[in-house]
């Protein structure tokens, strides 16, 4: 940016305005001088930026987190929904049913998913059984951190089970995402 600097020269009895393109380089301070009698006063602007340019520097940012964050905290929830969703559905129901595969039957309420891991002790014990059935070393928790409800034979689906999630508020209600019905989706 170039300088915009003004110099008013005061000349002797009748005075006068002069502009001159630039002050002279040997002026003693910043602001003017007095050389040969006359004086040299002239601006040179300062660097930086105004409280009025930041302020609306903020006020644009603020506008932009205002219409983003409401998007990234629904996807938030969105996205541990999804991630249930895929545990029941598919992660633990493969799972389950290749327990089914070896054992002959999905185990029972009592033994739960713990089953998934280790062999059962609890009645019915099984003989063939060959887990672990899951890749992790523990049976995954839902994404509020919450265990998994599993009841075999099911109430909702009694010929196998029921699993589910109680979603975000950890109560039996209508955000629990389930392998049965609409519930949840």
């Amino acid at each position: 940016m170039q300088v915009i600097e003004f110099a008013i020269v005061l000349l002797g009895q009748g005075g006068g305005i002069i502009d001159k393109p630039s002050p002279p380089p040997y002026l003693p301070h910043q602001g003017g001088g007095i050389i040969n009698g006359e004086i040299y006063m002239y601006h040179i602007p300062k660097r930086g930026f105004t409280l009025i340019e930041i302020m609306l520097v903020v006020i644009i940012i603020g506008i932009l987190v205002a219409m983003l964050v409401p998007n990234i905290a629904g996807r938030s929830e969105q996205a541990r929904k999804t991630a249930a969703r895929t545990d029941i559905e598919s992660n633990l129901s493969t799972a389950l049913d290749l327990y089914r595969m070896d054992v002959g039957q999905y185990p029972t309420t009592e033994q739960g998913l713990s089953a998934l891991l280790t062999e059962p002790t609890a009645s019915p014990i099984p003989a063939q059984w060959n887990g672990p059935y899951l890749k992790k070393k523990k049976v995954p928790k839902d994404p509020w951190g919450r265990d998994y409800v599993y009841v075999s034979p099911g109430t909702q689906n009694p010929e196998s089970y029921d699993l589910s999630s109680l979603g975000a508020d950890g109560v039996e209600s209508s955000d629990d995402i389930t392998n049965w019905g609409s519930e949840g989706k």
